[in-house]
C-alpha cells in the first residue's frame, strides 16, 4: 500500500478501508439484495440496523461542530418508512446501539463511523436504480436511497471537505481509521446474519 500519510483524512480513510470496503460491497451483490422485494426487505434491515447503531451520534454537539448540517444526514428514520412501506418490522435488536444516546462520544472514532456512513449515500445513487427496478422509488420503499436536494456529489463533498477540515492528532487519526474499519466490520456482521 502507498504511503497515507499526507493524503486528506477522507482519502487516507478510503485507502485504509478499501479491502474491507470491497468485502462488503460483493456481499451485498453477490446475496441478490436487489433481485426481489424480499431481498431488498433484508438489505433494507441491514441498513436500519447500522443507522439505529449510529444514530445518536447525529445529535452530538462536539460532532455537530464538526460536522455542520450533520442532524439533517440522519437516516434511521427514513429507513424505517422504507421497511414500513414493504409490510415488515424493523428487525429485532438483542444489543444496545453502539453509540447510546447520552453517553460520551470519541470524536475520532465517531468520524471514521460517519464516514462509512456518509459514504453509503455516494453509492446510493446505483442502488437506487437497482430498488427502481422493483417498483420503488423516493416516496415508496428507498426513501434512503434518494439523494439530498443538491445531489449526492455535492452532499458527500460538502461532507469530506468538514471531515478533513477537523483537527486530530496522529493517535485521533489512528482511531478514525479504526472507527472506520469499526464500522464496515459491524455492516459487514450484519449482513452476514442476514443476507447469507
Amino acid at each position: 500500500m502507498t504511503d497515507t500519510i499526507d493524503l486528506p483524512r477522507s482519502k487516507r480513510l478510503k485507502a485504509l478501508t478499501h479491502e474491507v470496503h470491497d468485502r462488503l460491497d460483493k456481499s451485498i451483490m453477490e446475496a441478490s439484495s436487489f433481485d426481489s422485494l424480499d431481498g431488498y426487505g433484508r438489505f433494507a434491515g441491514v441498513q436500519w440496523t447500522f443507522h439505529r447503531d449510529i444514530d445518536a451520534l447525529y445529535d452530538d454537539a462536539g460532532l455537530i461542530a464538526l460536522l455542520p448540517g450533520l442532524p439533517e444526514r440522519r437516516r434511521l428514520a427514513l429507513i424505517a418508512a422504507d421497511l414500513a412501506d414493504l409490510g415488515r418490522d424493523t428487525p429485532p435488536v438483542e444489543t444496545p446501539p453502539v453509540f447510546q444516546p447520552g453517553q460520551p462520544v470519541d470524536a475520532a472514532t465517531a468520524l471514521g463511523w460517519l464516514y462509512v456512513a456518509e459514504g453509503s449515500n455516494l453509492g446510493a445513487a446505483l442502488l437506487r436504480k437497482e430498488a427502481a427496478k422493483l417498483g420503488l422509488s423516493d416516496d415508496h420503499g428507498a426513501r434512503h436511497l434518494a439523494p439530498s436536494g443538491d445531489g449526492p456529489a455535492a452532499h458527500w463533498r460538502a461532507f469530506t471537505a468538514a471531515l478533513d477540515a477537523a483537527k486530530l492528532s496522529a493517535q485521533e487519526e489512528d482511531r478514525a481509521v479504526a472507527g472506520a474499519n469499526a464500522a464496515f466490520a459491524r455492516v459487514q456482521s450484519l449482513a452476514n446474519a442476514a443476507l447469507g
